[in-house]
């Protein structure tokens, strides 16, 4: 409110042209910049991985840490039945026509480890698995640099669950 009525011009012009520039991206529903986003776009990109996430800022936090060499798939969501949110309302039809399109050999599904991630990714793997494909879920549990005396039940059970060889 205090700001000039220029400054307030400025900024409400820069937000429609965000809104006219920004769409998502055809291929795997991140934001984009055109038809196709940035991953999308990188031919060194291995098109025969896909990392699935709920939301585009998912994929944004999981290409901050530079692991994945695949491509991303957002679904829009996750299964919520108390929400009406329902497969049909997701964008799985489109990542199984581009695992069967692209010859996908791995799909990793990085939903929220909160029961609609969880049933998200047990309704994907489903479908994934009699055609094939490796499906394997980001590991969960204790986080680096946690104390054991401050974790709940659930996270603890995950932790030892998801165990590995040393």
């Amino acid at each position: 409110m205090k700001a000039a009525p220029d400054e307030a011009k400025g900024l409400a012009e820069a937000i429609v042209r965000a809104k006219d520039l920004v769409s998502f991206c055809r291929e795997c529903g991140n934001v984009a910049e055109g038809e196709l986003c940035r991953v999308c776009r990188d031919p060194s990109r291995d098109v025969h991985v896909i990392c699935v996430v709920e939301e585009p800022k998912d994929a944004a936090t999981i290409e901050k840490a530079g692991v994945i060499r695949g491509r991303y798939h957002v679904l829009g969501g996750a299964i919520s039945p108390l929400d009406g949110v329902g497969p049909d309302d997701l964008r799985v039809n489109e990542l199984l026509e581009r695992v069967q399109r692209n010859g996908v050999t791995e799909v990793i599904l990085a939903t929220n480890p909160n029961l609609e991630g969880n049933a998200t990714a047990m309704y994907i793997a489903a479908l994934l698995k009699p055609i094939g494909v490796r499906v394997t879920r980001l590991a969960s549990g204790l986080p680096v640099g946690g104390d054991l005396e401050y974790a709940d039940e659930i996270t603890l059970s995950q932790a030892l669950e998801g165990r590995r060889e040393m």
